[in-house]
């Protein structure tokens, strides 16, 4: 009888470097408010947000990624062949199929890397963290590329007061490698799909055949609101638990940049010293999605350089209710 041989796994994973683009224009709120019959003051109270970069010059979601992932693979110091797998999370991509992924490992020079794309919003990121730990742990892969992008000026209705000021463009990546010693915590993830409507498309595809509008992004805000800071804040726990450390024990805590009320209020609630950095790149750059995360981490690092190493709690949460969390050492 023929016998499976179990692959060498390794010790742990890290995150070995990261990457970022942004859209190439920053939108003021004054430009939007018109629309909306709001205000910058109204925008800044309620969301923190001042800006939002999104991509004026016909760029694509994939070309945000490239930018990212080539930042990330250079400072991981390979080479793209050297990437055993690439991970894009999105709900940018223009076709429905073939992935952005495939495109994206072209462009690169990772081929013929397995790519493939994840479509869980907000969550995708970590979705895509938990993934790359899982390969290179098992010793199915040695460096993972994971990519969050969004452009989601291409989703926007700009009449649209429940979610469209938010919305910003821009693409993180991180290269994810071998480590003697875990960098990447088990990770707390999950969804709940009682709440499908609660942040959603306006049309299907399937409507549009029939004459339907272009879909556009809407939520309910004040549930979406609810469920961020009261249940991901326990869902941030779990993570920290996982860990094996206390809140005390963190440099940073990455939170996917929603609304700048949440991140104060998740700050509160995880009860952090004030030693713990926290992202908060929305200010400028808005709600990019998959992308905020580790757009977020590039920020933080870029103006804190010496948080490089320590620990940092990083979760993700949106549409379809859907989240993933995790503690990481910082490239």
């Amino acid at each position: 009888m023929s016998r499976i041989t179990s692959m060498q796994t390794r010790g742990g994973s890290r995150i070995l470097s990261v990457g970022a683009a942004r859209g190439d224009r920053l939108v003021p709120n004054d430009e939007l408010v018109g629309p909306i019959d709001s205000s910058d003051e109204w925008i800044r109270q309620r969301t923190g947000i001042v800006t939002r970069a999104r991509v004026s010059d016909g760029s694509e979601a994939v070309d945000l990624a490239e930018t990212a992932a080539k930042e990330a693979i250079e400072r991981a110091g390979i080479d793209g062949s050297q990437l055993d797998a690439v991970i894009v999370s999105t709900i940018s991509n223009t076709v429905q199929t073939p992935s952005m992924a495939s495109l994206l490992t072209e462009r690169i020079g990772a081929t013929p890397a397995p790519a493939f794309d994840i479509s869980a919003a907000c969550a995708g990121y970590a979705y895509g963290v938990a993934q790359a730990d899982a390969l290179v742990r098992s010793g199915m892969a040695e460096h993972v590329l994971v990519v969050g992008v969004e452009k989601l000026s291409d989703v926007v209705d700009p009449t649209d007061r429940s979610i469209s000021f938010l919305l910003g463009d821009g693409a993180g990546a991180v290269v994810i490698g071998p480590s003697d010693e875990p960098g990447i915590s088990p990770s707390v993830w999950g969804s709940d799909g009682s709440h499908w409507e609660t942040i959603r498309m306006t049309n299907t595809l399937g409507s549009m055949r029939d004459g339907a509008a272009w879909p556009t992004l809407r939520q309910d805000g004040p549930t979406v609101f609810r469920w961020a800071v009261w249940e991901m804040a326990k869902k941030a726990r779990e993570a920290l638990d996982a860990a094996g450390i206390e809140p005390g024990d963190l440099a940073a805590f990455i939170p996917h940049q929603a609304n700048m009320r949440i991140i104060d209020e998740f700050a509160k609630q995880l009860k952090l010293p004030d030693t713990v950095a926290i992202a908060r790149d929305i200010e400028t750059t808005g709600n990019t999605s998959a992308a905020s995360i580790p757009l977020a981490m590039h920020r933080l690092l870029e103006e804190q350089p010496e948080l490089s190493g320590g620990l940092a709690l990083q979760i993700g949460f949106g549409a379809g209710l859907v989240y993933g969390a995790q503690v990481v050492v910082l490239p």
